[in-house]
């Protein structure tokens, strides 16, 4: 079968499309045939070395996707050959069959297809779990989202205003404002140099927002805490841009409350990860969750598909197809 590996740490160039063995079901695991596979920052983080530095390369990229299952190992009693599943964190994910423990798979409803199983995984998981339990929106909020064009982006707009809350949505440049808006951003704002603070408390009548969702980098933390109201909350994450550096916790302003919202600890148990997967299936349901899709590239061409995350230029969720474009 076919597969994308990282033969070192270093920029795209280190993948290569690969022919790898075939999986094996061993007891507990299923062999799925990956239709869609979903690209995420933590995959750019991976070949840059920020994470499973302890599996050896070759190692084949991503985490995400959906499919079919072709075959089920021994104790496997929940899942049969043929369901429509998904997954959010089975690592070998660039590529056309895996092994996955059936306990990291969720059945995907009829109704669903494939690429938008895909898209709401990790990213779908993130942005529900940021704006109903990192920080619960309450009617009336007033959220601050960065990259709110993006995957996430997209999706925790639609989430802060199906609770009831309001969006400043921050973009990078002027032709994602429209995605943004129609995502339910009230007022966006095109910035690339983290200068944002003025904007922001104008729209807010000086008040600053009740919550900032910042996955930005460091260039935007200083100015993220200004825009905060009193007692405000910061939800930081993603790893791949870095983190703010040392931080004096008595030095920060207005009582402001700061977290970093880490996957495995929102998502720590097979029943919570179907739980919330089934929330995201409802709200796709009743129409009140859209996916956007910002992209889809064939399995070949993974580099391409990090390249063009990396340059923000994007939107939406980027997807790799194994049997085509």
């Amino acid at each position: 079968m076919k597969a994308v590996v990282m033969n070192g740490v270093g920029d795209s160039d280190v993948m290569e499309f690969v022919e790898r063995p075939e999986p094996v079901a061993t007891p507990g695991h299923v062999i799925v045939e990956v239709r869609v596979a979903g690209v995420n920052f933590m995959d750019i983080g991976v070949r840059q070395g920020m994470a499973w530095t302890e599996t050896p390369n070759p190692k084949v990229l991503g985490v995400e996707g959906a499919g079919r299952v072709l075959s089920v190992g021994d104790g496997v009693t929940d899942l049969a050959v043929g369901d429509h599943v998904a997954w959010v964190y089975a690592p070998g994910s660039y590529s056309e069959r895996l092994s996955i423990p059936a306990t990291s798979l969720v059945k995907v409803p009829d109704f669903i297809d494939d690429r938008t199983a895909a898209s709401i995984m990790m990213q779908g998981l993130t942005a529900s779990h940021f704006a109903t339990d990192f920080y619960a929106v309450q009617p009336g909020d007033i959220a601050l989202v960065h990259a709110a064009a993006g995957g996430v982006g997209l999706l925790l707009t639609q989430i802060i205003k199906l609770r009831g809350g309001r969006v400043i949505g921050r973009v990078s440049s002027k032709d994602k404002v429209a995605i943004a808006q129609n995502a339910g951003a009230e007022h966006v704002i095109v910035d690339t140099e983290g200068e944002f603070v003025n904007e922001v408390l104008h729209f807010t009548g000086g008040r600053g927002v009740d919550v900032v969702y910042d996955g930005s980098g460091p260039k935007t933390f200083k100015a993220s805490l200004e825009v905060l109201r009193r007692s405000g909350t910061l939800c930081w994450y993603g790893p791949v841009l870095g983190g703010p550096g040392p931080l004096d916790i008595m030095s920060l302003p207005k009582s402001v409350k700061i977290g970093y919202g880490v996957f495995f600890d929102h998502i720590h148990s097979p029943e919570l990860f179907r739980e919330r997967d089934g929330r995201l299936f409802d709200w796709i349901a009743d129409g009140s969750l859209k996916v956007t899709a910002g992209g889809s590239y064939p399995l070949k061409d993974a580099a391409q598909a990090h390249k063009d995350m990396a340059s923000r230029k994007t939107t939406g969720k980027l997807l790799l197809i194994p049997g085509g474009s």
